[in-house]
């Protein structure tokens, strides 16, 4: 088991494979900054030994074991599944920006970064279909 601040070897290896297999999916790549991308990692891995899930590190949860429940921030999370969105800049274009494209127009990462192009739109947002539900539960949970 990790100690409370530094995951187990193997869950950052097995984040690792997560990453990179997510990557060729979405058509997506890591943060250039490779500091962050470690950071994400790090925190994820730590999460998979403290919870049993990789809940997303840059959020706070009130109740993180309730909030593996429902499934919405377990990497990849649901906006970056709907709306190939990842808030914590692990999933960027080459230039380290996060896609928004397919953001609704009222989402706080259309206000932050403007409009940003989806390098590979052939590629990722396997749950694309989920977007007006996932609205609804933005709205419900604010979340």
């Amino acid at each position: 088991m990790a100690t409370h601040n530094a995951p187990t070897s193997e869950s950052v290896a097995r984040i690792e494979r997560l990453v990179h297999i997510y990557t060729g999916r979405s058509g997506t790549t890591t943060h250039p900054d490779h500091g962050i991308t470690k950071a994400v990692v790090q925190g994820l891995a730590h999460n998979l030994d403290k919870l049993g899930r990789p809940l997303c590190p840059c959020r706070f949860y009130p109740n993180a074991a309730e909030e593996v429940k429902h499934r919405t921030w377990i990497c990849p999370c649901d906006d970056m599944q709907i709306y190939k969105y990842c808030h914590c800049l692990l999933f960027v274009n080459g230039e380290g920006e996060p896609v928004t494209e397919y953001l609704p127009e009222n989402h706080p990462g259309r206000s932050a970064y403007g409009l940003v192009k989806d390098p590979a739109p052939d590629q990722g947002r396997p749950l694309r279909a989920k977007a007006a539900e996932r609205e609804r539960e933005r709205q419900q949970r604010h979340s």
